[in-house]
Formats: C-alpha cells, structure tokens, sequence
C-alpha cells in the first residue's frame, strides 16, 4: 500500500459511494478522508469521515491535506431549489474544496462534470459545469482529470421522474448512437468511479478531459 491520502467530497452520491469503494479496498491510499453532511453510516481503517456544513469548508483546511481529491458532488437545480443553491453546490463547494487543497499541496483533482459542459452555454446548468472545469483548470494542478459522462445510471437515492422515463427509452435510441454519437451513450456510475481511480493511478500529468465512451473504454481494459 501507498503512503498516500486522499479526499473525497459528494461519497454518498450515485458515482461518489462507488469511487468511495475503490479508495478503500484498492491499495493505492493509506488514508481516505470523505467530506459529507451527514455520517457515512459505516466504519473502514482508511476512512476518516469528516461530517460538516459545507459552507464553513475554510473552517477546516488544516485537515484537508492529501495528494489526491476526488471530487463528485452535483446536484440537480430540482433538487436543489434554485439556481442559486445548484450553483452553490456544483460551483462554489467544489471551487473552495480545490483551493484549498492546492494550497495545502495536493498534486492531482479529478472532478466528475457532465456532458455538454460549456462556460459559454446557453444552459444553465451545463455553463455553471463549464465555469467549474475552467475555474479547476486555471488553479494548475498537477493533474487535473475531467470526466464528462452522459447519463448516469444506478440507484438513487432520491425519485427523479425524468430520469426513470430516460432508463426505459435510452436503449433504443442508443443503438443509433455510433462513431461520434457514442460518447452520448448512457454509462455505468460504477465505470466512472473507476475510470476515476484508474486515472489517479496513471502517473499522466496535465489536464485531461474524458467523454463517455472515453470512460467505458477503461473499464474494458480493467
């Protein structure tokens, strides 16, 4: 096992509990730090369960030191409530969480993004996905890798209608999804988590960016 740490904020989501998994259980980290409101609700020698109000993040700098962060909070403006409380969420948290820890020297951020995200989107939600990948950009890490998947599928745990309707119609129009359509196919939560680990573990430094299909192709060198 490695000498290293790392941070996860958003480990109770639908790609966060997976990725959660892989940081414990693989042999890459001595120590996982997982940021979250609430008590992850189990225990695990790696895991250092840090439960606070995400709005007083500076509050605790000085434990939030670690070589790799992991960051795979979002949100939905539904859910959220507004505009503003989904910027807050998917821009703010996760924009003060990555400075953070590249003051305190952490060397590699792997945000999960969305598909179609584009500061210069008339979209709200993909402009606000776009400013964060930019804003994460411009703080130079290291490494800084950017997973764009298309729709996520597993369970969650809130009812999100338009997402069950998507479930049973997305097979037949992915068929037609070939050559540069494939990157809109529907993706595993559980192959983006380990797309995600598999990436911190690949020594690549720079900015990279991952499409959907870019993601599933490393599951099928897993």
């Amino acid at each position: 096992m490695e000498n290293k740490t790392a941070i996860i904020i958003g480990a109770t989501g639908l790609v966060g509990k997976f990725c959660l998994s892989y940081l414990l259980n693989e042999n890459a980290y001595h120590k996982v730090i997982a940021i979250s409101r609430k008590p992850i609700g189990f225990a695990h020698p790696k895991l250092d369960n840090l439960v606070i109000d995400f709005d007083t993040l500076a509050d605790y700098q000085d434990r939030l030191v670690a070589d790799d962060i992991y960051c795979c909070l979002g949100t939905t403006i539904n859910v959220a409530g507004s505009r503003a409380a989904f910027k807050k969420v998917d821009f703010e948290y996760p924009l003060t969480l990555a400075q953070i820890v590249k003051k305190n020297g952490a060397k590699q951020f792997l945000l999960v993004s969305a598909i179609g995200a584009d500061q210069n989107s008339k979209l709200f939600y993909s402009a606000v996905k776009g400013e964060l990948e930019e804003a994460i950009k411009n703080l130079n890490f290291e490494t800084a890798f950017i997973f764009q998947p298309s729709f996520l599928k597993g369970i969650r745990k809130e009812f999100r209608l338009a997402e069950k309707i998507a479930l049973v119609l997305m097979p037949f129009f992915e068929i037609l999804m070939i050559g540069p359509l494939k990157k809109y196919k529907s993706i595993d939560a559980m192959v983006v988590a380990n797309g995600m680990y598999l990436k911190a573990q690949s020594g690549i430094k720079g900015v990279e960016t991952l499409s959907s299909d870019q993601i599933q192709a490393l599951w099928k060198k897993k």
